[in-house]
Parts: structure tokens; sequence; C-alpha cells
């Protein structure tokens, strides 16, 4: 079950984030996200790509671009720039960037605005993933998600749904069925943020609550509660054809045991059914 998950990397400098590489390649963990958020930005997010690209040429990796993080000067020098992340991203052959706006949109310069300026270019190698947010509307007072989820599709460059982490299991299954009943011809892949519960993650969660994640009580202050909901959603993912994507820490062995062993339960209780 592993193989087929993807696991977002997190890393300080060059030394950890070999060492995690590493770590993968030990575990034969092939699929891997690169984040644009909190150190890995700017030339950092630049110059570990090239790093990877030029000692780890094996893995499968979807680079996230975030618009506000790598955002330069204005919207035209920001635009040149990612034509230039995206045709070095082409030089070693990486077929799919995660677009994200970023938690703070820059006028006239977001998601939407960038695939405008994209259907004009010639030649495009790429198809591009968009992030959705099912949760918005209900817990975060913003209705415009599926309309901004519209203009995004229509440009015509959309091949994935990164769908974000949250614990409403009725709002993410109604959120589900509009993705994926818009997606007639089948043509879309979809993905599903997973956070795997841990004493440390729910301490660091309560201090700094991540901006447009919806975490209920419940799980924030019973483990065992927030294991139990982690199933549950791993066999809504499943059902769904969602593939899970990690984005806790993952790179010790006991960090993986814990992972294995919640698709392990999950599977064994499918054949039970």
């Amino acid at each position: 079950m592993i193989n087929n998950l993807r696991f977002e990397l997190y890393f300080k400098d060059i030394n950890q984030l070999e060492k995690t590489l590493n770590f993968c390649k030990l575990k034969r963990i092939n699929n891997i996200n690169i984040p644009c958020k909190g150190l890995i930005k700017k030339q950092f997010y630049n110059s570990s790509i090239d790093y990877i690209k030029k000692n780890y040429k094996d893995f499968n990796i979807v680079y996230h671009y975030c618009l506000y993080n790598q955002y330069s000067k204005n919207k035209e020098n920001s635009y040149l720039e990612f034509l230039n992340f995206y045709k070095n991203c082409n030089s070693y052959r990486n077929s799919e960037i995660l677009l994200v706006s970023g938690s703070i949109k820059k006028k006239n310069y977001d998601v939407i605005n960038l695939l405008n300026y994209l259907k004009t270019e010639k030649d495009l190698l790429n198809q591009f993933g968009i992030a959705y947010n099912p949760y918005l509307n209900k817990y975060f007072n913003f209705s415009l998600e599926r309309e901004r989820y519209e203009k995004k599709i229509s440009s015509g460059l959309i091949k994935s749904i990164w769908i974000q982490y949250g614990t409403d299991i009725k709002e993410l299954e109604r959120e589900v069925n509009f993705l994926q009943n818009n997606d007639k011809n089948k043509k879309l892949n979809f993905y599903g943020s997973l956070l795997i519960p841990s004493k440390q993650f729910i301490a660091r969660f309560k201090f700094r609550p991540w901006k447009g994640v919806h975490i209920a009580d419940q799980y924030l202050y019973s483990l065992d509660n927030f294991y139990s909901y982690t199933k549950k959603l791993i066999s809504f993912y499943i059902d769904n054809n969602i593939i899970p994507v990690i984005e806790t820490d993952f790179s010790s062995s006991a960090k993986l045991e814990v992972i294995n062993d919640l698709f392990n339960s999950q599977r064994l209780n499918n054949l039970s059914l």
C-alpha cells in the first residue's frame, strides 16, 4: 500500500533533505511532493530542486509552486520567474506542478491569473494540479471555492485536484461528489491530504493551527478519536479513488510503521466486509 501513497517532504537544509531522500530510497518510497512553504521558498526552494534532480533522478516528484511565496517585485517579473521554473522542471522530465495561490493572495496574481497567462503559451508540456478546500464555506466563511475551481478547470490545463485536510466527512463527501460529477470525462487525478495523529502533532496544531485546516476539538483532545477518524478518512479516500498524501513527518521507521498499520488495518477491514 505504501507504494500507492504520496509523501510530502519537509526539510530545513540540504543535509536534512538528503537524509530524508535516502530514507525514502531505503523504504522504497518513490512518490514524493516538495512543498513551497515555510523555509522552503525563494532561492532555497530552487536550489533544492536542482539538488534533487542532479542526485536523485528516480523519484516520481510533484513540485508545489506557491505564487505568494515565490512572488518577485511585480506580477510580470513573477510570471517570468515561474516560466523559468517551469522550463527547469521540464528539463528534468518533471510532468506535473501543483499550483497554489498561498494563504495570502497577491492582487491580480493568483492561480486563476497564472492559468489565464499560461493559456497564451505554446507547447506546454506539463499539466498542472490545483488545490481544493472542501471546508472553506462551512468553517471559514468563504463561499467562492466552487466558483474559483470552475474558473481554474476552464483553462484546460488541469491534470489533478489536491483536496485539503479536514475532519468533516459529510462535508468532504458533498464536495467530492461535486468535483467528481464535474469530471465527466474522468480525466482528473484526485489526491487527498492525510495527517497522521500523534501527541506531538496535536500539541503543535493547538499552539499554531494551520490556516484553512479544520480539525474538530473532539480529535484535538483525544488521540484515540483522532485515530478512529483517520481510519474513516482513509476508507473514504480508497472508496473514492483518491490517492492519500501524507503531510506529516514520516522519516523514521517508527513513524512509517504507524502509517503502515493504519493502512493495513483498513485493508483488512475492507476485506472482511
